[in-house]
């Protein structure tokens, strides 16, 4: 199993839906981070992940 980090998280009610967040992956991407866009459904709210064990911690 691969371990994940998250970077950032955006509210899921946002009026541009995930959009913000797949933005967010992309530029993370672009930086060589292997990141995706993944649901929490239990805080409402899109999780951008990290695939990456030595990824940096999200800043707070």
């Amino acid at each position: 199993m691969r371990r994940r980090k998250v970077l950032n998280s955006f509210p899921a009610g946002d009026p541009y839906g995930s959009r913000p967040a797949e933005e967010y992956a992309a530029r993370c991407r672009e930086r060589g981070l292997r990141a995706t866009v993944v649901m929490d459904l239990d805080r409402d709210a899109f999780l951008v992940v990290a695939l990456d064990a030595d990824a940096p911690q999200r800043a707070a």
